[in-house]
């Protein structure tokens, strides 16, 4: 199915870095919120700036967001360890082509990485790079957020 991401894990916290590297992956784009930032908080999590330094200088790495809000993208792009770009109208893969082409890069060594299967992995799929679908870095999310990631899924389970 179209929307079966190549890889579905409990979190990004799971993604083998060393796996990817043999597969000839590059680059790594990543969703914002609720991927690599609990949802509208405007600031990561510890964990997640250790995470990110363990593989920071192996990959081109970049967080691409829907979101429109020009001073959280910019609040996030100041205190993110890569590159923050906002406003990317997934599931339109446009912006990340833009991006993966200002660092003359491919798809095939790209890996597009989300919490979203009709956004993020969508996305992915539509610009041909691998899709690495996550839930949620935040364990506590709000009941209406968890039932439309429920059944988000269930549409790429069958």
């Amino acid at each position: 199915m179209f929307l079966k991401p190549d890889y579905n894990l409990k979190n990004v916290y799971d993604i083998n870095f060393e796996e990817l590297k043999k597969q000839g992956i590059t680059s790594l784009m990543f969703d914002l919120d609720s991927t690599v930032m609990i949802s509208k908080s405007a600031s990561f999590l510890p964990e997640t700036i250790d995470w990110f330094n363990t593989f920071i200088n192996d990959f081109n790495v970049a967080i691409i967001s829907n979101n429109k809000n020009d001073s959280y993208i910019a609040n996030a792009s100041q205190i993110a360890p890569c590159k923050v770009i906002g406003k990317a109208n997934k599931p339109n893969p446009k912006i990340m082509k833009e991006y993966l082409n200002s660092i003359n890069e491919t798809p095939n060594n790209a890996v597009m990485i989300g919490d979203r299967p009709l956004t993020d992995i969508l996305a992915g799929k539509l610009l041909g790079c691998r899709t690495i679908l996550v839930g949620s870095i935040n364990p506590n999310e709000n009941i209406q957020t968890k039932i439309v990631r429920a059944l988000e899924r269930s549409v790429i389970k069958n």
